[in-house]
């Protein structure tokens, strides 16, 4: 069972990278094997940073033989999806938009069909918009047809959509604690769900 964390910040050791690693962390103790992307590093490279739609269906052009098509590899394999991302605006990074605007390709091939999908947000106050930005993330992996869990577990305070975390995250004790039941509901209920991606593509 791999768990995939995509850290959507432009930052790769800022509170949103914190965080995606702390539910990694969680989903591994759980059981499960894990990785993490970084969207900046996954861009790198991309003559145009932004999908253009350049061929409908989608050909994946944009991610042949590089950077983003290893990435979108990696969510080929994934039963569960970490999705974080710093609060711009209401909303989630122009960075981690752009990726998931390019993984069009994922869509056409059903590759993320029944993947089990969370999101952990990080704004600079408490009501900094961190719950807008979960909505976006969510409506982003109900459009690939995944399945979304919330941050709770059955012995703790479910909580609501998703981890919310202020900057500074690693002093924000309640969204670490926050983050790491979503990352172990995640693995648990990507578990209980395997058999429903063996038919993916």
């Amino acid at each position: 069972m791999l768990i995939v964390g995509i850290n959507g910040s432009p930052k790769k050791e800022g509170n949103t990278a914190f965080l995606v690693r702390e539910g990694l962390a969680a989903a591994a103790a759980a059981g499960a094997e894990t990785a993490l992307i970084h969207i900046a590093e996954a861009l790198a490279g991309q003559k145009i940073p932004y999908c253009t739609q350049c061929s409908s269906p989608c050909q994946g052009a944009c991610s042949r033989n590089n950077r983003l098509g290893e990435a979108y590899d990696l969510l080929r394999r994934a039963d569960g999806i970490l999705i974080g991302s710093p609060v711009y605006f209401g909303s989630v990074s122009a960075q981690l938009k752009a990726f998931w605007d390019k993984s069009r390709i994922l869509r056409k091939e059903k590759a993320l069909l029944n993947v089990v999908g969370a999101g952990v947000t990080v704004g600079g106050s408490r009501f900094g918009g961190q719950e807008t930005t979960l909505k976006a993330l969510f409506d982003m992996m109900l459009i690939q047809g995944m399945m979304i869990v919330g941050d709770g577990f059955s012995e703790a305070d479910c909580g609501h959509q998703g981890s919310c975390g202020q900057a500074p995250a690693h002093s924000d004790d309640f969204a670490v604690a926050r983050v790491r039941l979503t990352g172990k509901r995640l693995a648990e209920v990507a578990a209980a769900t395997t058999t429903l991606r063996q038919h993916r593509g």
